[in-house]
């Protein structure tokens, strides 16, 4: 059975329980953040909560735990789960007011709730061996607002969806400049001529953690280029290789986008060298 964390208190999580007013459950009016964590040791901690506490800020959420409160949080909701290999998920709202209005209530406490979630093993940075991907494309149809992990993800679930029941474990999406913006629930890279490259942060994407530390360890590393630059779909399809990447899933390669081979069709040796880098370097971010 399951532990979670509301408000203060650790209970199983069937015994969970909000306000049906809690602005949360009323307007998605709150933040989140995904944390994975292996045997007790945190991929990007500091990166994951500095990215919660600006979304916070963002939506003017008064919550001021510090970075050591929510390790605490942290640490105590994987030991009461095993200590396994664990996705930690935080959640703040806004809080529970005693009516519904639209306007921003004031002298309400924030809900906190945590859980976790088990995940798989790391993927084997091995072209030969890993599972790779196979993708859709839709043009982007979200709020212009991606930037802020927002639990108000109903645009990303009816994209991810049009992937789904197509069976594509993601789908790339497009603004309406023809150019590459990101997935229902991950960023995206392309490789072309041995150059990896992702568009540039800004309003249409969130600022992916693993995005983040794949880009660090790859530049570290100087043996393969990298830019943060506009790309067009149109290089999307011409790509060598693309990834897809998120705290669940690290760095994954795809192979197969709307029914057509990605390049050869075969996973990339630049995906395979990059996901070693990856692999190596994930615990110093």
């Amino acid at each position: 059975m399951s532990i979670a964390y509301l408000n203060g208190s650790y209970m199983p999580i069937e015994e969970v329980k909000i306000s049906p007013l809690d602005r949360g459950f009323l307007f998605g009016d709150g933040i989140y953040e995904v944390i994975p964590s292996y045997h007790g040791k945190t991929v990007g901690f500091d990166q994951h909560i500095s990215r919660m506490v600006e979304g916070l800020g963002e939506l003017e959420i008064q919550h001021k735990w510090n970075h050591n409160e929510w390790r605490e949080l942290c640490t105590t909701v994987c030991e009461k789960n095993g200590n396994a290999n664990l996705g930690i998920y935080l959640h703040v709202t806004r809080g529970a007011d005693i009516k519904r209005n639209h306007a921003y209530p004031l002298d309400i406490k924030p809900t906190v709730f945590a859980f976790t979630f088990e995940i798989a093993e790391p993927p084997s940075p091995n072209r030969d061996t890993v599972k790779p991907y196979t993708c859709s494309t839709a043009s982007d149809l979200r709020w212009d607002r991606c930037n802020i992990k927002s639990i108000s993800l109903l645009g990303n679930v009816m994209h991810y969806q049009q992937g789904h029941v197509k069976g594509d474990g993601e789908i790339l999406l497009y603004n309406d400049k023809n150019e590459l913006t990101e997935c229902g629930a991950c960023n995206a890279f392309i490789v072309k001529d041995g150059v990896v490259i992702t568009p540039p942060i800004d309003n249409q994407i969130l600022s992916g953690i693993t995005r983040a530390l794949a880009l660090k360890v790859i530049k570290d590393d100087g043996s393969i280029p990298v830019e943060e630059r506009i790309i067009t779909m149109d290089e999307v399809r011409s790509a060598d290789e693309i990834w897809i990447s998120s705290s669940s899933k690290e760095l994954m390669p795809v192979t197969e986008l709307d029914g057509e081979p990605v390049g050869d069709g075969k996973v990339g040796v630049i995906w395979e060298a990059a996901a070693k880098l990856y692999q190596a370097g994930k615990f110093d971010f």
